[in-house]
């Protein structure tokens, strides 16, 4: 069966703003107001099942485009042991070393928590059980990267592909397919530009 996946990154908050990893933060007004707009603007794709990351990011962002959506405990944020809640130029100067076989080889985990590899392997377990189910439109409200692992898996990309990706605040990211052959529509915002 072909499954439809609609997987919508969260919107800004203030750990996304200082660059921290993990950094599990409520939505503030900067957030909320293109997620609210997203919703009145009916911008947000139809899906037969909604789900959600279990960051608080993520269920405010759910929340604030109007769905009730279920908690996906796979589609949780890379886990980064210590590094939690650290502004990355903080790591990088305390742990240069750990930083850089971080970057350079996608087994390592010098956080002490989950290595790129892991994170891969865990979008795809993910990706690859939907189509077992009965939704064949799937919308889910999930880390930028948990995406980026997910487009990784999908494209048959290698792991280092994943630092090449970006994924910006509320864009929806389309994988249509099967377990071993999607496609991939990129990044449409979902809330129009604000003006400035």
């Amino acid at each position: 069966m072909t499954v439809r996946v609609m997987l919508i990154s969260p919107a800004m908050n203030a750990a996304l703003r200082e660059a921290r990893f993990a950094g599990d933060a409520p939505l503030d007004d900067a957030g909320l107001r293109p997620a609210r707009a997203a919703a009145a603007a009916g911008s947000v794709p139809a899906a037969d099942r909604w789900l959600r990351g279990p960051s608080r990011r993520c269920a405010g962002t759910a929340t604030a485009l109007g769905l009730r959506a279920e908690h996906e405990h796979e589609l949780r944020d890379w886990e980064m042991g210590r590094w939690s809640g650290a502004r990355l130029s903080e790591v990088g100067a305390d742990e240069p070393d750990g930083v850089a076989a971080w970057l350079a080889d996608p087994a390592a985990a010098p956080h002490g928590g989950e290595s790129l590899l892991g994170l891969c392997a865990r979008a795809a377990s993910w990706l690859d059980s939907l189509p077992g189910n009965d939704a064949r439109r799937v919308l889910a409200v999930t880390e930028p990267a948990v995406i980026r692992a997910a487009v990784v898996h999908a494209l048959a990309l290698p792991a280092q592909a994943f630092w090449r990706l970006d994924v910006a605040p509320l864009t929806v990211t389309e994988l249509s397919g099967r377990s071993g052959r999607w496609n991939l529509r990129c990044g449409r915002p979902l809330a129009p530009e604000e003006e400035g």
